[in-house]
Formats: C-alpha cells, sequence, structure tokens
C-alpha cells in the first residue's frame, strides 16, 4: 500500500533535514497546518499550497496534487513512490548514496536471515 500524502511530506521533510517550522516558513504557511497536512487531518489541500510545499521541498507538484487526490492531465506511467523517491535523493552525494545502498543490502540481508530462522524449530 502506497504511502499517504502526510507520511510523503513529512518524509520529503526529513529528508531535506528540516523542522516542521522551517519548513511551513518556507512554504508560507503555519507550522500547525503543516502538521495538519503531515498528520493526514487535511483531506484535500489547496493546489495553491501544494504549490508552495512543492517549491519548498522540492517535490513534483504533480505528484503532490495525485497525492491529495487531484486528477493531473497527462500524467507519466511512473509510480507516485518511484517519482517521489527519486525527487526526495535527486541530491544524496555519492558517498551518501554509497552508504544507503550498503545498509539497504545489509537490511535486506539480515531479513532474509531472520525469516530463515522463524520457520525453523
Amino acid at each position: 500500500m502506497a504511502p499517504s500524502f502526510g507520511v510523503m511530506l513529512r518524509q520529503a521533510r526529513e529528508v531535506r533535514e528540516m523542522s516542521g517550522m522551517d519548513a511551513a516558513r518556507a512554504a508560507g504557511i503555519s507550522a500547525a497546518y503543516l502538521s495538519k497536512l503531515e498528520n493526514d487531518a487535511v483531506k484535500k489541500p489547496s493546489p495553491h499550497v501544494l504549490h508552495q510545499l512543492s517549491e519548498a521541498l522540492a517535490v513534483p507538484y504533480a505528484e503532490l496534487m495525485r497525492l491529495s487526490g487531484y486528477r493531473v492531465p497527462g500524467e507519466s506511467n511512473a509510480t507516485t513512490i518511484d517519482t517521489v523517491s527519486a525527487a526526495l535523493f535527486a541530491d544524496l552525494t555519492d558517498d551518501e548514496r554509497d552508504e544507503l545502498l550498503e545498509y539497504l543490502a545489509w537490511y535486506r540481508a539480515r531479513r532474509r536471515l531472520t525469516r530463515g530462522s522463524s520457520g525453523a524449530t
């Protein structure tokens, strides 16, 4: 199941290492409203607010629109998660990317071991 708008918004902010206050200020909205958005308390934020968030968090506007339930004309076949993930990780350094890939390999290996040992008694 795809993460909600609020979860993706929070992830985008955290990847950018922005506090709620900093992200709200950059988007021109209140920190309280940003908190409501991140907690999915607002069902359909306005396109204007989504545009401001897109600029502040460097997340594609069309993806924020789609995640908020708006129809996006001419949208590509890329999945929401793929497109947002690409935007979130676009500014990684080579070293950061390599560290993430190493961690992912370690995590997957650990999960395989955990699954393999949980069934054997």
